[in-house]
């Protein structure tokens, strides 16, 4: 079975790689690949980095990861990032392959109100994620919620130091940080 954690990564850091990991451990995926969007209905022209930018931030921050990978469909695909179209593109292009998509607390509360939402459990089992004393996200669509470690870190988080010039260093795996500071991500305080 293969997990699909898509999101902004708008960076990646520790916090998603930590959720990713426990999800991955806690189900038993064959691969667990991170799905940045390209263009997220709800967050759309909020997004700072490109979307290449934030796919390539993802590649960095799994490359020799075992059991970890990235799923670049939303980011190849022109117009807004439809978790129903993506997976109906994936179940087109891996025929015979279970899919399980992986969605944190925050999504799950919207997950009612996503395009086609009623169709998603028929192309994938639903997995929700949930930090230890938060709230358990809570949806008729969701099959299965995991509990996760609780890491108070965001992206939102990381933006702000790069704008303040401060170090993000352990935040985010070096690689990404290497590369916010090559193309110069972040600085003028967006996002």
């Amino acid at each position: 079975m293969v997990g699909l954690f898509g999101g902004s990564f708008d960076p990646i850091h520790h916090g998603h790689l930590i959720v990713g990991r426990a999800v991955a451990e806690t189900l038993g995926l064959e691969e667990l690949r991170f799905m940045p969007a390209g263009e997220q209905p709800f967050k759309q022209g909020r997004h700072v980095a490109s979307a290449s930018e934030r796919a390539t931030m993802v590649e960095l921050a799994v490359a020799g990861e075992a059991g970890l990978a990235v799923e670049r469909c939303e980011v190849d695909r022109p117009g807004p990032s439809y978790t129903v179209d993506t997976l109906r593109t994936l179940r087109s292009r891996e025929p015979g392959q279970d899919f399980t998509l992986v969605v944190g607390a925050d999504a799950t509360r919207e997950l009612d109100q996503w395009r086609e939402a009623a169709a998603l459990p028929a192309l994938a089992r639903i997995v929700a994620v949930a930090r230890p004393g938060a709230p358990r996200p809570a949806s008729a669509l969701v099959e299965r919620v995991v509990e996760v470690p609780a890491v108070d870190l965001s992206a939102t988080q990381i933006r702000r130091r790069v704008a303040e010039g401060r170090s993000i260093r352990y935040l985010v795996p070096d690689a990404v940080a290497e590369f916010i500071a090559i193309h110069g991500l972040y600085r003028d305080g967006d996002g």
